[in-house]
């Protein structure tokens, strides 16, 4: 990775000043939620989001069920966000078992809805399933789905990355060609799956530019609020979670609010690192908690009506 003069200035002050005094403040932000299972989930939700909406996050994502088991949710969690927030809204959207004409008319409902924003995902395969297949009259994958929402509106349109390849694909080549596609197709953005090590982010945007890829790349950052339940997502992704990761959360199952201080710590100076190497957009997997992800966003010096601050200056 090279970086420019103003980059490694900013790299200096970052990494040499008091821990987190000297970050800029920057930085953009944008959260991800799940659409709420119970009246006590959705509650909780909320509590969240307005706690996270006075950072002015570029948007609130709202993720959709395997097999689009929480469409509705997702779509009233999604609406709720347009109608009430200033917040921008952005639906997750999958191909899987829909029809064209399925998708399509969700899509429809959610600009109807004043949805501007999909996140366009190909999905994992249904339960039950050993491996994916394209529904019969579907969008076969994840480019096609992006093209076909460029058909319908001039939806802003964001896409998985996967820094440590995506389970399905055969090596890093065959995922980056997969990622040109999807951006080839229309999309505005790229937002990764989660990582733990500065370079493993690195050595991915390096290898999307030597690609040919120019977008927008955004770190997915995801806060360790359950260290078994995050080790078992990694395992799903084929994301690595390294072994000084497990020595640091070792002995805190029964001490939550230490596992809290730690958690926020690590997730924060993985983004001070990445700041240095001259990231400035985040998106924060919450789990639907708002503490961990407004502490590493206050380290990081986003404070509550910055973004309006700015835009008045």
């Amino acid at each position: 990775m090279t970086l420019s003069v103003q980059e490694m200035t900013e790299a200096a002050r970052a990494l040499d000043g008091p821990l987190y005094a000297d970050v800029g403040g920057d930085v953009a932000v944008s959260f991800e939620f799940s659409p709420p299972k119970s009246e006590k989930a959705e509650e909780v939700l909320w509590q969240s989001i307005e706690t996270l909406a006075p950072l002015n996050p570029r948007f609130l994502s709202v993720t959709y069920g395997a097999g689009g088991s929480t469409r509705d949710r997702t779509h009233a969690t999604v609406a709720r966000i347009a109608r009430e927030t200033q917040v921008p809204a952005a639906a997750h959207l999958t191909c899987v078992e829909a029809t064209r004409a399925e998708i399509d008319a969700i899509a429809e409902e959610y600009w109807a809805a004043g949805v501007r924003h999909i996140v366009a995902l190909r999905g994992d395969a249904p339960a039950g399933a050993t491996a994916y297949a394209p529904h019969p009259g579907g969008y076969e994958n994840a480019a096609a789905l992006v093209a076909g929402l460029r058909r319908l509106h001039p939806f802003e349109i964001s896409v998985a990355g996967y820094p440590e390849c995506h389970p399905d694909s055969s090596d890093q080549v065959a995922d980056l060609d997969n990622l040109k596609r999807k951006l080839d197709a229309g999309a505005n953005r790229a937002i990764t799956q989660f990582f733990f090590e500065p370079e493993t982010f690195f050595r991915y945007r390096d290898a999307a530019a030597a690609a040919g890829i120019d977008a927008e790349i955004v770190p997915g950052i995801m806060p360790i609020a359950s260290f078994a339940g995050v080790r078992k997502m990694a395992a799903m992704c084929a994301t690595d979670v390294p072994a000084w990761l497990a020595r640091l959360f070792a002995g805190l199952d029964d001490h939550p609010a230490a596992r809290q201080l730690v958690s926020a710590t690590v997730a924060a100076e993985l983004c001070r690192k990445l700041y240095a190497g001259g990231v400035k957009q985040f998106h924060f997997y919450t789990m639907n908690r708002a503490e961990l992800s407004f502490a590493i966003c206050h380290l990081l010096g986003v404070r509550a009506g910055q973004g309006e601050a700015k835009a008045a200056a």
